[in-house]
């Protein structure tokens, strides 16, 4: 009785953290980045990726600091439906423990979302981009590890802070300040910062951001029903990873790849060009088609 008073009580504290977290989410969707310099003098992201990743986590932890009034029509919602996850969290979790032929699968496809499984995903990015002189890939991959460390950092301050206890726990799971690490979930929030990155990068292929989002997702799902987190723990970790994501793009993508450019002139070269043609002195009027292939 004593221990859930005293998770009662400090159950505004955890609420509060989450809303500050869930604003950091929000603000880093739409960071205010300086003028970018000429590519000539701009460092390569080789040589500044652990000054960055100091320069995100001074962002993230002051980013509570420059919330906006407009920022609350993103946090209240998410705060109180995160809140709402979090009361009935128990009742959930215990009813997917009811079940456990699934769990092993959830394991399995759970590896994706490990630090050696995004990490493999972010190594295999840059080492391909730089075998092929690849721009667009070898800075998915630098912007995917820079993201992955980043989730690496707050995720597990937000576990040390929170300590929740895990769903088989017994009977002080889902507690806070209990010891435990299950808010957040680690694998939803690296695997939503990589799979963020990813889709990201390659914007113009809709079947890579299917497939890196459909990822992310199934390696959340798969935390809760494999019984190692309960929803919330999932939902606030891949919103999170989600926001990491967009914060890392936004601020570190230095340009379009030539890959890129390639692709929307091949694209535009599969379409004729058509152009009214008139001609006032001649009173001639028609229609000039042009189509390159």
């Amino acid at each position: 009785m004593r221990r859930n008073r005293r998770s009662q009580r400090l159950f505004g504290i955890t609420v509060l953290a989450l809303v500050l977290s869930t604003g950091f989410a929000v603000h880093a969707q739409t960071p205010e980045l300086s003028p970018s310099p000429t590519p000539s003098s701009t460092p390569s992201l080789e040589r500044e990726f652990f000054k960055n990743i100091l320069r995100d986590q001074k962002t993230i932890l002051t980013a509570p600091l420059h919330l906006h009034r407009e920022h609350a029509k993103w946090m209240v919602p998410f705060g109180i439906g995160s809140m709402a996850l979090i009361t009935t969290d128990r009742i959930t979790g215990d009813e997917v423990a009811e079940f456990d032929y699934q769990v092993k699968a959830s394991r399995i496809i759970s590896y994706a979302g490990s630090t050696y499984g995004v990490g493999a995903v972010a190594a295999t990015f840059y080492l391909v981009g730089r075998k092929r002189n690849d721009e667009r890939a070898k800075e998915t991959g630098l912007l995917s590890a820079e993201a992955f460390i980043d989730s690496l950092i707050v995720g597990n301050g937000l576990k040390v802070i929170t300590q929740r206890a895990r769903p088989l726990a017994g009977r002080e799971r889902s507690e806070f300040f209990d010891g435990g690490s299950s808010f957040p979930s680690g694998h939803s929030f690296q695997a939503w910062s990589v799979a963020t990155i990813v889709a990201k990068e390659y914007g113009d292929y809709p079947i890579v951001q299917l497939a890196a989002y459909g990822a992310a997702t199934a390696v959340s799902f798969s935390r809760f029903t494999g019984h190692k987190h309960y929803i919330s723990d999932v939902v606030v970790g891949s919103a999170l990873g989600y926001g990491i994501g967009q914060f890392v793009y936004r601020a570190r993508h230095r340009k379009q790849s030539d890959s890129v450019a390639q692709k929307q002139l091949q694209t535009n070269m599969l379409w004729p060009t058509i152009a009214p043609q008139y001609s006032r002195r001649g009173r001639q009027y028609g229609i000039a088609l042009r189509w390159s292939f």
